[in-house]
Formats: structure tokens, sequence, C-alpha cells
């Protein structure tokens, strides 16, 4: 399992499946916390559809977007809600590992399958410590960064449209249109808050 000195500040594909098809989501939240065992945490929004999948299989798949990323695959993982899409339709980058999860090969440079041992509820989140069940190197293209994807693969924002002021994620890009974004407005795609949207100008 040579892929943990992948695991730096960077974005994820967490992959998971609910029985019936395969989801996942982009997160930031990945943190390697021992090398022996080979343990790693992951946090995510307790409304998230990944989250409630962790918590009823007990694994994931974690894939960690390198710099050649495509704006294309945060948009498949990032702006649709895996609840209500298929975000596997028609998308060949993946694989499945050796726990039978699928995880992303394209734009990818590492990934880790799994296990979790403790849930830890942190109130509006759920922290999960898992063991590294499997891992495997796919590139050595440098992980992305948030700084390496606002400035290099986020499409750049578009002029204020006639209909109002937009505001948009910066987690997902999902667009809110009004005058005002509320203070305590959540996002419908990725669940972060209005801290997280920036106006676009």
């Amino acid at each position: 399992m040579e892929a943990e000195h992948k695991i730096s500040y960077g974005l994820y594909v967490i992959t998971v499946n609910d029985g019936v098809k395969d989801s996942g989501c982009i997160c930031n939240t990945v943190v390697q916390v021992t090398t022996s065992p080979k343990r790693i945490t992951l946090a995510l929004n307790k409304t998230n559809y990944t989250t409630e999948i962790i918590q009823k299989t007990g694994q994931f798949n974690v894939s960690i977007l390198s710099q050649d990323a495509k704006f294309s695959v945060f948009q498949r993982f990032g702006f649709q809600s895996g609840r209500d899409a298929d975000k596997f339709s028609g998308f060949d980058g993946a694989k499945r590992a050796e726990n039978g999860l699928l995880y992303v090969t394209e734009g990818t440079n590492a990934f880790l399958g799994a296990s979790v041992v403790q849930t830890v509820d942190l109130g509006s989140h759920l922290l999960f410590v898992a063991d590294v069940t499997e891992s495997g190197v796919l590139s050595d293209t440098p992980s992305a960064t948030y700084e390496y994807y606002h400035a290099h693969i986020k499409q750049k924002p578009q002029p204020k449209t006639s209909e109002g002021t937009v505001w948009r994620c910066k987690i997902c890009g999902y667009e809110y249109k009004g005058e005002t974004l509320p203070p305590d407005f959540v996002c419908p795609v990725c669940k972060h808050g209005a801290e997280d949207f920036e106006k676009v100008e």
C-alpha cells in the first residue's frame, strides 16, 4: 500500500455503492491519521447521500484528484445529488477495486479502499475513522488543491445575468440567483453553507 503519501491537502472523490447503484461526491476532508495501522478520517455533512451509504455499508473508496482532472469530473461528482442521479451513467473513467466499489481513474493519481472502524458525531457532520484496506498509485501527476482548482480547472465566472445577482458555490458550482444570499443558505447539492458561496461579478 504505497499510496498514502498522496494524502495531503487536496480534492477527493468519495465513492460508495448503495446496493443498487454506485455514487459519490467530491470533498477535501480526507486525512491520514496513522501509518500502523494505515488509518484515515473522512468528514462529511450528515445530509449528504454519500454519508448515508457509508453509515449503512461501512465502506468507501477515495480517489485522489490530480492537476490533470478535467472540470467535467467536478461537474459529475459535485453538481448532482447522488440520491437523484446516476453519477456513473455513461462514465468510462472508473474501475472496481478489490472491495467491489468503483474508484475514479480519470484525473486521479491514486486511490484508497477504506473500511470504517469508528463513527464520530460532529453535529452537522459525521467523522468516519477507517482502516485502509487497499491502495494504488495511478500517476505521478501532483494532487489538485483548491488553489490549483480555482486557478487552472474551474470555469471562469460568467457575467452577471439580467435575472439578478448570481452566487456560486465554491465547492460544487451550484448557482443561486437573487440580490442577496441568505446567511443561513445551504447548498442543495453539496450541503455547504453561505460562507462557501461567492458573488459572480
